[in-house]
């Protein structure tokens, strides 16, 4: 039993409109998977220590902040560069100010240049795996613990770099629950 020419057509345009949309589904978990392991857009590593190989070469690490157009805090390096040997540990902290009498939470995105340092910057802990919330008027100091890595030396392309930025940008985001409630809560005290 054949089917009719019609419902070939139409059964084959539905499996490409599947197809299509499976892949455009998986294609940002795989485009991120992908930046992770290679490095690929100024994307860093994650690890749960230092290093076990320190150098006795430096390279220049340069912080940079920035805040996405509307996000009323002021954010900002608190060292706008600092030297270190390739594979020491390293400790910088960014501030953040929220100026505004409302509640405000905010991620940070971040990356590093040039692009080939990204597979080789390495972060242990950092402010831009949590969201951020800051209280009226709150000024906060976040952390973040770094290295890079000796196999920087050794990459065909990446081994004459001497200098990294690295570079956050904050964008404000939904507040968590809690922090929704207890403002209703405070607004309905106050009114």
């Amino acid at each position: 039993m054949s089917m009719s020419g019609h419902k070939k057509t139409v059964l084959q345009t539905i499996s490409v409109v599947l197809i299509m949309g499976a892949l455009a589904w998986a294609s940002v978990p795989f485009y991120n998977w992908f930046c992770r392991v290679t490095g690929f857009a100024g994307t860093t590593s994650v690890a749960d220590s230092g290093s076990d190989e320190i150098l006795d070469e430096t390279i220049t690490i340069r912080f940079d902040a920035s805040l996405e157009r509307g996000m009323p805090w002021q954010f900002k390096p608190m060292q706008r560069e600092m030297e270190l040997k390739i594979g020491e540990t390293g400790l910088a902290f960014y501030e953040a100010y929220n100026p505004t009498d409302r509640v405000i939470a905010g991620t940070a995105s971040y990356n590093v240049s040039p692009f080939q340092a990204g597979g080789f910057f390495t972060k242990i802990d950092c402010f831009c795996f949590e969201l951020q919330v800051l209280q009226p008027g709150e000024r906060v100091q976040m952390p973040v613990t770094f290295y890079v890595d000796p196999d920087i030396t050794r990459d065909r392309d990446a081994k004459f770099i001497n200098h990294i930025t690295l570079s956050y940008t904050f964008h404000e985001t939904d507040l968590p629950e809690e922090y929704v409630d207890a403002s209703a809560a405070a607004s309905a005290v106050s009114n």
